[in-house]
């Protein structure tokens, strides 16, 4: 390890998602260094050079035009932990959050309601489960992100044609899920809680409007709609979606979603469930790359990346200014 190197080392492949924990960490006199994971390299034989690396690469990088980022983010921090290096959101954690069908299996495993999911690579595969698909069902990718190529379908044969259309449609890793479609009020929408070193930072309810993209950063989502990854899944005439403080999530939401980030390793994270008429409470995405909405957690009284910084800086065992 290099003592003149930097403390912390930041993956990334968004800069504009990661200005305000940059601006942070600066304030605060953190020696960091930044390493973006688009066009990179690194070398089996190198000793990791900081004292703690933290993970911020996200699945959508493909629909930025950043497909090769994700495989070289995962490839190194595999690497890093074979050298010793501490990663926190690390390869584990980064490989659950690639993959819908992993964290599917997850929480299943765990006892926790989550929607029956069937994962295939061609559509007429499908077809050996027919008698138990119910539709409509939600047809999603395997490796998510900005709620890219999620829809409400119909029938196997519109399956059939979506992938028949546009053969591209299977990018980035060729795996998709049809899963069981959930009703949920929309005046309610879904629920995000955000978590930081295996505790609750805050929890947001997240109206929709029929929208599939809830990236909860404002470079994303802003308030007028306009934002730099908006995927307008619902049309046009949408309108955007809305992020609300939610304090009195209920504490039983708190302890399912907290094992699940246990069971997940996460470090930073955030998990989503919904309401059903029904009265489910059915929990089905796992985030480890938390793009926190600084208006949300101000109403729960704190600047978010300060947190992180607090965070950071208590993994390094150092004081922050």
């Amino acid at each position: 390890m290099n003592p003149a190197g930097p403390d912390l080392v930041v993956l990334h492949e968004h800069p504009e998602w990661q200005r305000p924990l940059f601006a942070a960490l600066e304030r605060r006199g953190v020696r960091f260094a930044p390493f973006d994971v688009t066009r990179a390299a690194f070398v089996n034989t190198e000793v990791p050079g900081a004292r703690l690396y933290f993970n911020q690469a996200s699945p959508s990088a493909y629909l930025r035009g950043n497909t090769r980022a994700v495989p070289l983010a995962l490839a190194y921090m595999r690497t890093l932990e074979r050298l010793g290096a501490r990663v926190l959101n690390g390869a584990g954690a980064f490989a659950l959050e690639l993959s819908k069908s992993a964290q599917a299996a997850l929480l299943h495993s765990l006892g926790i309601d989550t929607p029956k999911s069937i994962t295939f690579n061609d559509p007429g595969a499908l077809r050996h489960f027919a008698a138990g698909i119910r539709w409509p069902a939600v047809l999603k990718p395997d490796q998510g992100g900005s709620g890219a190529r999620i829809q409400v379908v119909d029938s196997i044969e519109q399956v059939e044609e979506i992938f028949r259309r546009d053969p591209a449609y299977w990018l980035p890793d060729n795996l998709f899920l049809l899963q069981e479609y959930l009703p949920h009020d929309p005046g309610q929408g879904i629920v995000r809680l955000e978590f930081l070193g295996g505790r609750l930072l805050y929890a947001m309810r997240v109206k929709t409007h029929g929208r599939f993209n809830l990236c909860p950063s404002p470079v994303c989502n802003p308030d007028d709609g306009e934002g730099l990854c908006e995927l307008p899944a619902a049309g046009p005439e949408a309108p955007p979606v809305e992020f609300h403080s939610y304090p009195e999530v209920p504490d039983e939401a708190v302890a399912v979603a907290t094992r699940i980030v246990q069971a997940g390793r996460l470090d930073v994270g955030g998990i989503e469930y919904l309401e059903t008429p029904d009265g489910r409470r059915v929990f089905y995405d796992v985030n480890a790359n938390s793009n926190l909405r600084p208006s949300v957690a101000q109403a729960w009284g704190f600047d978010p990346f300060e947190r992180v910084v607090d965070y950071l800086c208590a993994q390094l065992d150092k004081a922050c200014t």
